[in-house]
């Protein structure tokens, strides 16, 4: 054994890690990655879709969130080729935890439906069915009474949802290569479907707060090296409101 590797040995035994950022510990619960409930269907455009996903993704009773280009008639539109579309958050919700009507006062709350922009951020609500629309017409017309300027917001049948790149979904996530490393998460399509990767999209950058995150740390399978990373960021940025 070389000099070096004794002493990182006997740090070790008195429990001082040298590295451990770098080399994540194993974990002690199953990752809850995959959530296998009924859900319904939320898709909103409101600017970009960075701030949306983390909103939504840190949102009790929101299984999934994907991010993607909706609202236009290209086909197969790219970020640098978006056409007509309009950046977008695809929201799978368990309607027995939360309700649509309780997505949209998300939706209204959480970005400036007055702001005039170009098409690729603008506000916009997609409706699944019939209840959809009819509840996102009866709040359209309590917002207007609320707001000074001309609201924006277009109400349109979900059509076609083109996916984003790999490298949009969870964006937050994805700046602390460590917390992939150690969750397991790559660059890939997993992103778009991981319960766990919507949940710590959020709480980086304290979307949910620090109190549910705490509730949150169990149920997610997150070790405690795990939780303790995702905890200091959801405190740093607990009350710095959505941003892109």
């Amino acid at each position: 054994m070389s000099l070096l590797s004794a002493v990182a040995n006997g740090f070790s035994r008195i429990g001082i890690n040298f590295g451990s950022r770098n080399q994540p510990k194993g974990q002690n619960m199953s990752l809850l990655h995959d959530v296998d409930v009924p859900t319904k269907k939320a898709t909103f455009a409101m600017a970009c879709f960075w701030a949306p996903d983390a909103l939504f993704g840190a949102t009790p009773g929101v299984i999934r969130t994907r991010v993607g280009y909706a609202g236009g008639t290209k086909e197969g539109p790219t970020y640098r080729s978006l056409g007509d579309h309009t950046e977008a958050i695809d929201v799978d919700f368990d309607p027995s935890a939360i309700t649509f009507a309780k997505l949209l006062d998300i939706f209204w709350l959480n970005h400036d439906p007055t702001a005039r922009t170009t098409k690729q951020y603008t506000s916009l609500i997609f409706y699944h069915d019939d209840e959809q629309k009819k509840l996102a017409e009866e709040t359209l017309k309590e917002q207007e009474g609320k707001h000074k300027s001309p609201i924006v917001t277009q109400i349109l049948p979900a059509g076609t949802f083109w996916d984003a790149e790999d490298y949009h979904q969870k964006y937050r996530l994805q700046q602390h290569d460590w917390l992939m490393r150690a969750i397991g998460m790559k660059c890939d399509s997993k992103l778009k479907t991981s319960h766990l990767a919507a949940r710590l999209n959020g709480y980086v950058i304290g979307r949910g707060g620090v109190a549910q995150f705490e509730r949150d740390v169990a149920r997610l399978g997150l070790s405690e090296e795990v939780a303790d990373f995702v905890r200091k960021l959801c405190v740093k940025y607990e009350n710095a409101g959505p941003f892109c």
